[in-house]
């Protein structure tokens, strides 16, 4: 599994490494570019698909019509942003958490003015950086926007806080099939990058654990515990739980093996 090698100069980190990516197709790019930029080929097999929550979205549109000055909206995803954000605008004062660089940027893509990124980009994070209800400019709702079934830590923690919170189906992971032609390329592939707890179940659900590639990178420790649950061993997790930041300790692992001979 180690990269080749070709003329006098090491290779790119992850060259001759196939790396799966199994995100959504509309939202592989910068994932499929960060790895292919270090040397990566690239095999593609997206399990999962997103699409409207069970009620359109007239369970956000009114939980959001909910919030005045002072409340919160939490978004935990860019997904969760992107829906925040087409379901209306906010009040004038409310305020706007992400739970990590990469949806705080695509929060502020879509016209959200994001106010609070934990250091750590994990609902435990978010939760420890989170202010309590009635302090300074806070109110004392939370209107949570995010996957239709995802971890209760969250909401549970902000209510035992003192908040009101308002956890919200702003859309759902459904389930992508592969083909067969993708599911043989998964299996020959070196590694596999796991972006989420949803994309490890589908993999396995799809290829099953035996076929999962050895190389398992995680962008966290919620998807590390994910895949650890279905017998998968992660070989790296990302410090900062990014796209950049999973991409960043795949080479970070990746690098030593392509590292160039000392030649004195």
């Amino acid at each position: 599994m180690s990269p080749a090698r070709s003329g006098p100069h090491a290779p790119k980190p992850l060259a001759g490494l196939k790396i799966v990516v199994c995100r959504p197709r509309h939202q592989a790019q910068p994932l499929t570019d960060g790895l292919a930029a270090a040397g990566a080929e690239v095999v593609s097999a997206p399990v999962i698909a997103i699409t409207d929550p069970a009620d359109g979205g007239a369970g956000l549109r009114a939980a959001l019509a909910r919030l005045e000055r002072g409340d919160w909206l939490v978004v935990t995803s860019p997904n969760g942003a992107e829906r925040a954000a087409a379901a209306g605008p906010l009040a004038t004062g409310v305020n706007v958490a992400a739970i990590g660089p990469g949806t705080a940027a695509r929060a502020a893509a879509v016209g959200l003015t994001v106010r609070l990124v934990p250091d750590r980009s994990i609902a435990e994070g978010l939760v420890q950086a989170f202010p309590a209800p009635g302090s300074g400019r806070s109110g004392s709702l939370v209107v949570l926007a995010r996957a239709a079934v995802a971890r209760p830590l969250l909401p549970d923690s902000l209510r035992d806080a003192g908040w009101e919170v308002l956890d919200v189906a702003a859309y759902r992971n459904v389930a992508a099939r592969l083909t067969d032609d993708q599911r043989r390329a998964v299996a020959a592939s070196d590694g596999v990058v796991f972006t989420s707890s949803s994309t490890v179940t589908r993999l396995v659900d799809e290829v099953g654990t035996d076929a999962v590639p050895p190389l398992v990178a995680s962008i966290g420790p919620a998807t590390s515990a994910t895949a650890a649950s279905h017998g998968l061993e992660v070989t790296v997790e990302a410090s900062e739980h990014t796209i950049d930041g999973v991409v960043a300790a795949l080479v970070g692992h990746a690098r030593p093996w392509s590292a160039p001979d000392d030649d004195g």
